[in-house]
């Protein structure tokens, strides 16, 4: 059981694929508070785990022995800013030398700002899923549909590297999307993100978008000035 209140469920103790320009380590966390029908970590939804959580204390044991042949800590999830202990393993890591990259789906800019305020990020991969009048209740409930702007203008001010993602999934996607958040942008990195159908998916009646409409969205969106990639 975890000795943090910091809910690890799993662990992968190398990637060159998850943190730009370094190699890393990634740490899920359980729970989230949306409930998105195309989840690829569908079993991390649940704040409550029906498997064995990993012992935070041996998860910083392991980043100790791999200090400075890891470069970078992920931390994702499931949603890693419903983690109380969230600012304290970040320190922690810190204190180890890593850099620190966070995967999270925007909705808690107050605690994202406490992180910004003791530099405990070194990158912002930030979700953006829908136009707000579809996140609930869709794909969420009783959360503000505005906060991810929110945590955009955040790492934006701060100078934080970042970079928003979006998965590409009908009716959540599509060219109104386009316009609405390109003017939020700025010089901000969006990547498109091509959908795995799912079970879920397919009893819902929700569809990735083909590679035509990734493509054509892209088109859209680069021509109104965004910088913008299909991934």
């Amino acid at each position: 059981m975890s000795s943090l209140p910091f809910a690890i469920a799993g662990m992968q103790g190398l990637t060159g694929l998850d943190f730009p320009g370094l190699v890393s380590a990634i740490v899920f966390t359980q729970g989230c508070n949306f409930h998105c029908p195309y989840c690829h970590n569908a079993h991390l939804i649940p704040l409550r785990s029906k498997a064995p959580l990993l012992d935070t204390q041996e998860v910083l044991a392991f980043l100790r022995k791999r200090a400075g042949l890891l470069d970078g800590l992920v931390i994702s999830g499931g949603e890693p800013t419903l983690q109380a202990g969230l600012a304290d393993f970040c320190r922690s890591a810190k204190a180890l030398g890593y850099q620190i990259k966070l995967d999270s789906n925007g909705s808690r800019p107050e605690l994202l700002r406490a992180l910004l305020r003791e530099n405990l990020l070194d990158y912002l991969a930030l979700d953006c899923k829908s136009l707000p009048d579809l996140y609930a209740p869709g794909l969420c409930a009783k959360e503000d549909a505005q906060a991810p702007c929110q945590s955009l203008r955040l790492a934006q001010e701060a100078g934080l590297p970042h970079e928003l993602r979006t998965t590409c999934v009908a009716p959540f996607v599509s060219a109104a999307l386009v316009d609405a958040l390109v003017p939020l942008l700025g010089d901000s990195p969006w990547f498109l993100q091509k959908a795995r159908l799912t079970a879920t998916m397919r009893e819902k009646g929700l569809v990735p978008l083909s590679d035509e409409a990734l493509e054509e969205l892209r088109a859209s969106a680069s021509a109104a000035g965004a910088r913008v990639w299909i991934r």
